[in-house]
């Protein structure tokens, strides 16, 4: 399945699949959103399946919330494989 990211100021919906072979769709929209905004709701409701990629990627985007001091909320069950790496680095 394709991966579409839809945007309304600072809230975003992903949806499809989001691995290797579309990451760069992902790396376009959130490269340098700190840059532009202070705080980004993703919503992972529509998010089908994920790879390491995918996984990595959010991971990233995380990580520069923090070190940037800008709010990131990530919502919606999505696929487990999201939830469980995160999961398992708020318990290590």
């Amino acid at each position: 399945m394709a991966l579409e990211i839809s945007m309304d100021h600072d809230y975003f919906k992903i949806e499809g699949d989001l691995n290797r072979k579309n990451l760069h769709i992902f790396q376009s929209t959130f490269g340098n959103i700190f840059e532009k905004l202070d705080k980004v709701i993703i919503s992972i409701e529509g998010l089908k399946g994920i790879d390491r990629y995918g996984v990595n990627a959010i991971a990233k985007l995380h990580n520069e919330s923090l070190v940037k001091h800008k709010k990131l909320s990530i919502i919606g069950m999505g696929c487990k494989e999201l939830y469980q790496h995160f999961s398992s680095n708020d318990a290590a």
